[in-house]
C-alpha cells in the first residue's frame, strides 16, 4: 500500500513540476537527463538484467536512434515521426547481429558485443556520404525545456511500464529462466536463442526510440558520441548501481549517475584527465563485491534489519 503511494507521489510531483517551476530550465535540463538515462537503462536491463546477457554494446541501437532522428529531420520529417522509426531501425539491426552473437555464451559473448558495437561505430565513422562522418550531423532548433521534459518523462514511463509488464508475464519468466540456467530452460521447453532474441528486439527498440530523443536534445550526433564505448559502459554501470534485473533499480542508479557525473564534470581536475569513469568503475566494483543487488538490495537488508529489530523489542516488550 505504502508503496503505491509513494509511487502515486513520485507520479503526480513529476506531472506538475513544469508548472511549478517554469523557469527552472537548469532542473528540467537535469530531470530531462535522469529520465532520459532512465529510460536507456531500463531499456539494456531488458536484455542484461532479465535475461542476464550482459552487453557491451548496446550504444550502437543508441546511435542508430539517434542518427535516424538527425537524418530524418533534415529530410523532412516531423520530430515526434522520427522516434519510433528510429526505434524499429535500431530493432531490426538487432536481429542481424541477435542470433550468430547468442551462439556464444558469457563473457565470450560480452566480449563479441564489445566487437559489435565498435563495428557499427567504424561504419558510422566511413559512412561519411550519409552520416556525415568524424563532423557529425547538425539538427535545427530544439523544443522548449518543458516539452523535452515531458518526452523524456512519457518515455521513461513507456520504457518502465513495458519492463514490469515483460517481468511479470509468461516471456519474463522464460527470460528468468535463460538468466537461471540457459540449459535446464531448453529442458523446460524454453527457445533459447528466439527468448534471448526477442529480448533484444525490445531492448533494442527502446533504446532506438531513446536515441530519437537524445539527438532532439543535443542536436548534435556524431560517431564517437552516440557509438562511443563510454556509452556503452554507461548503460552497463547504471543499472548495476541502482539494481540489475529489478524495475525501479536502474532508475535509481540513473538519477545517481547523472548527479554524480555533473559534479564530476564540473570539477576542472577530473575533467581534464577524464577521470569520471575511473570514479564510476570504483563505485561498481564496491557494488559489484559488496551488494550484487545494487542499492535497491542495500535498501532491502536495511529495512529488513530494521524490521527484525522492531520484531525483537515488539517481543522483548
Amino acid at each position: 500500500m505504502y508503496r503505491s503511494i509513494g509511487l502515486g507521489v513520485v507520479i503526480l510531483a513529476s506531472l506538475i513540476f513544469p508548472a511549478i517551476a517554469p523557469h527552472a530550465e537548469y532542473v528540467l535540463d537535469i530531470l530531462f537527463l535522469m529520465l532520459l538515462y532512465g529510460a536507456m537503462a531500463t531499456s539494456w536491463n531488458v536484455l542484461g538484467g532479465f535475461t542476464g546477457q550482459v552487453s557491451f554494446g548496446h550504444a550502437a541501437f543508441l546511435g542508430i536512434g539517434a542518427y535516424a532522428t538527425a537524418l530524418l529531420v533534415a529530410a523532412g520529417w516531423p520530430l515526434w515521426a522520427t522516434f519510433p522509426a528510429g526505434g524499429l531501425l535500431a530493432a531490426f539491426y538487432s536481429l542481424l547481429i541477435g542470433p550468430p552473437a547468442f551462439r556464444l555464451r558469457g563473457p565470450y559473448f560480452a566480449i563479441a558485443t564489445i566487437g559489435i558495437g565498435e563495428a557499427t561505430r567504424l561504419i558510422a565513422l566511413n559512412w561519411s556520404s550519409l552520416t556525415g562522418g568524424a563532423s557529425g550531423v547538425t539538427l535545427g532548433a530544439a523544443p522548449p525545456a518543458v516539452v523535452q521534459y515531458y518526452v523524456a518523462l512519457g518515455l521513461c514511463a513507456a520504457c518502465v511500464g513495458a519492463a514490469a509488464w515483460i517481468k511479470r508475464s509468461r516471456f519474463g519468466y522464460a527470460l528468468a529462466a535463460v538468466r537461471s540456467d540457459s540449459d535446464a530452460a531448453e529442458t523446460l521447453g524454453v527457445n533459447t536463442t528466439i527468448a534471448k532474441t526477442q529480448a533484444l528486439f525490445i531492448s533494442a527498440f527502446m533504446l532506438g526510440v531513446a536515441g530519437g530523443a537524445y539527438a532532439m536534445h543535443y542536436l548534435y550526433v556524431s560517431p564517437d558520441s552516440t557509438f562511443g564505448f563510454s556509452t556503452s559502459i554507461s548503460l552497463v554501470i547504471m543499472p548495476i548501481i541502482g539494481g540489475i534485473g529489478t524495475i525501479f533499480g536502474p532508475l535509481l542508479g540513473a538519477a545517481i549517475f547523472t548527479a554524480l557525473r555533473e559534479q564530476l564534470e564540473a570539477n576542472p581536475f577530473l575533467a581534464k584527465y577524464s577521470l569520471d569513469l575511473s570514479v564510476f568503475g570504483l563505485l561498481l566494483c564496491g557494488i559489484v563485491l559488496f551488494e550484487p543487488r545494487g542499492l535497491l538490495g542495500i535498501f532491502e537488508r536495511l529495512v529488513r534489519r530494521g524490521t527484525a529489530t522492531t520484531r525483537k523489542d515488539s517481543v522483548s516488550e
